[in-house]
């Protein structure tokens, strides 16, 4: 059954609308997914949006019809609503015409269960959560099998950021913590720790990322914190050979993931 919502006084619209806020986020304990590849990618991992809602007017393309089926198909309600309320809901330029609202996955690191000699990546203060999706992106592609978000200062599903991971948020393992807790996890499983600094000692193409090795950046404004010090992480770095002293968060770390995606290979 589909509902048809047309007043912007609807509650359910109202919720939705929230939603674009990190604090009602966190009330709510739900989020606000954006776009037809990454409610897909959410919905193929188990999450089942509570509503989905859909503008019939957008709404016209093969894809965006089967997953408005799928996702009725694994429980989610339907939501038809006028377009000048769809670009309420909506976040960006999308014209797809459908945004979902879900459950917030728990994302802690006791969810974690990362396999022996496994490559993980830390992120510390990243501000910009189309920086924490990109780099998402570039984790999943380069097989990373977890990802920490440490002392993060955007909420971890911020739309922009599902949006800019393409939905990869959801398929690969993620969570939230502070840097002591992630220090602490990471060391009770004796990983290597990497960290990316521009004044690092080792170039990143000579360090052993073949065994279980975590891989830590921090914001561009500050860095990393004192708390990755040389006696707990090795410092790497990147080559800059022109004026800028930094490359973005999330170009430093692809070249990095697929430093070890080649050594791994190697080996």
């Amino acid at each position: 059954m589909t509902a048809y919502i047309t007043s912007a006084k609807n509650p359910r619209i109202r919720d939705a609308v929230r939603l674009r806020d990190a604090r009602h986020r966190r009330k709510q304990g739900r989020i606000l997914i954006d776009g037809v590849r990454e409610i897909s990618r959410a919905l193929a991992t188990g999450i089942v949006p509570a509503g989905l809602y859909y503008c019939e007017s957008l709404c016209r393309a093969a894809p965006a019809r089967d997953l408005l089926r799928r996702a009725e198909a694994q429980g989610a309600e339907l939501l038809c609503v006028a377009e000048p309320l769809f670009g309420k809901l909506a976040f960006g330029n999308r014209a797809e015409g459908i945004v979902a609202v879900a459950p917030a996955p728990n994302a802690t690191l006791a969810e974690l269960s990362p396999p022996d000699g496994a490559l993980v990546a830390v992120l510390e203060g990243l501000e910009k959560p189309g920086n924490v999706g990109a780099v998402l992106r570039s984790a999943d592609a380069a097989g990373v099998a977890a990802v920490i978000v440490a002392d993060g200062r955007t909420d971890l599903f911020n739309p922009n950021a599902i949006r800019a991971s393409l939905g990869t948020i959801f398929t690969i393992p993620v969570a939230e913590a502070t840097s002591a807790e992630a220090l602490d996890w990471l060391g009770r499983r004796d990983f290597a720790i990497y960290a990316a600094r521009v004044d690092g000692a080792v170039l990143y193409t000579e360090v052993d990322y073949t065994g279980s090795a975590a891989i830590v950046f921090g914001s561009e404004a500050e860095g990393l914190s004192g708390l990755w010090a040389a006696d707990r992480a090795q410092a790497v770095r990147l080559p800059m050979l022109g004026a800028a002293d930094s490359l973005n968060v999330s170009v430093t770390a692809a070249v990095i993931f697929y430093e070890a995606v080649r050594q791994r290979r190697g080996r």
